[in-house]
C-alpha cells in the first residue's frame, strides 16, 4: 500500500509529509538531565507534576467500529525518539488501524506540562501511525528529564487500554492499567539482550531489548548514570510484551572502552534479571 499522510492542524486534515524529521547524522545533542544514582528498589513515579492521567471519558471512544473485539488484535507500539527532531520530542503510537486522532491522548500531554506543537497521521500498510512533536511548556524545548519521559509513556499507554481495552492482554502494562493481563509470560532471561556498538569518535550506541514494565526508562537511565556514563539522546520503544531502546552514551565525550561496556552490559543485565518488588508502588 502506498504510504500517504495528513496533518491534524486546527479541526482539518491536509497532505503532509509527516512531522519534521530532521536528520541528526553525527551531530552532539543536548545530553538528558542527569540522575541520582539507581536505587535497590523499583522507582516510584509519586511526584504529583508526573501523575499519570487517566483519559477523560470513555464517549470519546471512535465509534467506526475498527476496534471490534471479534477481530485479530495488532500488536500495540509506542515509540519515543529523542534522536530524529533536535528542538522536540517525537512520540509515535499504532495499533493497526484502531486508533484515531488521539484527540484525548494530546489534552493529556498538555496535562503533564506539555506542547503537542505538531501531530500527524501516517497510514501504510501497517496501519495508522500517530506521531506527535512535543516540547516542554516551560522552555518550549524537548524532553530532557528521564522521568517526564516515562509519565509519556505510561499516559499514552494508559489512555489507549482505556480507548482500547482489548489490547490490554498484548501489552505488559495491561497488567497494571488494563482490564486483562497479558496471556504470555516473557522470560526474562530469554528476553534481555545488551549490545554495544561503537558510533563516531565520540560516542557509543546502547542497545537494551527486555521484559517491558512501568518504570523501565527511568531505571536504565538511572543505571547507566550511576556508572558515570552520559546518555545524550535515543529512542524507546513499547511494543507489545517488550521494551526495546537505543542510547547514544559517551564517557567523558568519548566512546566506551571495552572494560566501560562490561560493566555497563553487567550492571544492566543484573538490574533487568533480578526479580521485582512493590507492584503496588504505581
Amino acid at each position: 500500500m502506498a504510504e500517504m499522510a495528513v496533518t491534524v492542524a486546527a479541526g482539518t486534515l491536509r497532505p503532509c509529509s509527516g512531522v519534521s524529521p530532521a536528520a541528526s547524522g553525527n551531530r552532539r545533542l543536548a545530553g538528558w538531565r542527569q540522575l541520582a544514582p539507581a536505587a535497590p528498589a523499583k522507582l516510584r513515579l509519586s511526584s504529583p507534576a508526573l501523575r499519570v492521567p487517566r483519559a477523560a471519558s470513555l464517549a470519546a471512544v471512535e465509534q467506526d467500529g475498527s476496534s471490534s473485539n471479534t477481530d485479530t488484535v495488532p500488536t500495540p507500539k509506542v515509540i519515543i525518539d529523542q534522536d530524529s527532531d533536535p528542538d522536540a520530542t517525537i512520540v509515535e503510537v499504532t495499533l493497526g488501524d484502531r486508533l484515531g486522532d488521539l484527540l484525548d491522548t494530546m489534552s493529556a500531554l498538555r496535562n503533564l506540562g506539555l506542547n503537542v506543537v505538531k501531530a500527524s497521521v501516517c497510514l501504510d500498510s501497517s496501519g495508522k501511525h500517530n506521531k506527535f512533536a512535543i516540547t516542554k511548556s516551560s522552555t518550549g524545548r524537548k524532553i530532557d528529564d528521564p522521568e517526564l519521559l516515562e509519565a509519556v509513556r505510561l499516559t499514552i499507554i494508559n489512555n489507549m487500554l482505556e480507548y482500547h481495552p482489548e489490547a490490554s492482554s498484548q501489552l505488559a502494562m495491561g497488567a497494571t492499567f488494563g482490564i486483562e493481563p497479558p496471556t504470555e509470560v516473557v522470560d526474562v532471561d530469554i528476553a534481555t539482550h545488551i549490545d554495544i556498538y561503537d558510533d563516531g569518535p565520540e560516542r557509543s550506541l546502547l542497545v537494551v531489548e527486555s521484559a517491558d514494565r512501568p518504570g523501565l526508562l527511568v531505571d536504565l537511565v538511572k543505571i547507566i548514570a550511576d556508572i558515570n556514563i552520559t546518555v545524550q539522546s535515543g529512542e524507546f520503544d513499547t511494543e507489545g510484551l517488550l521494551a526495546k531502546a537505543k542510547f547514544h552514551v559517551s564517557y567523558r565525550g568519548k566512546p566506551l572502552i571495552k572494560a566501560l561496556q562490561q560493566v555497563l552490559a553487567n550492571s544492566l543485565r543484573y538490574f533487568l534479571r533480578r526479580p521485582t518488588t512493590e507492584d503496588a508502588s504505581f
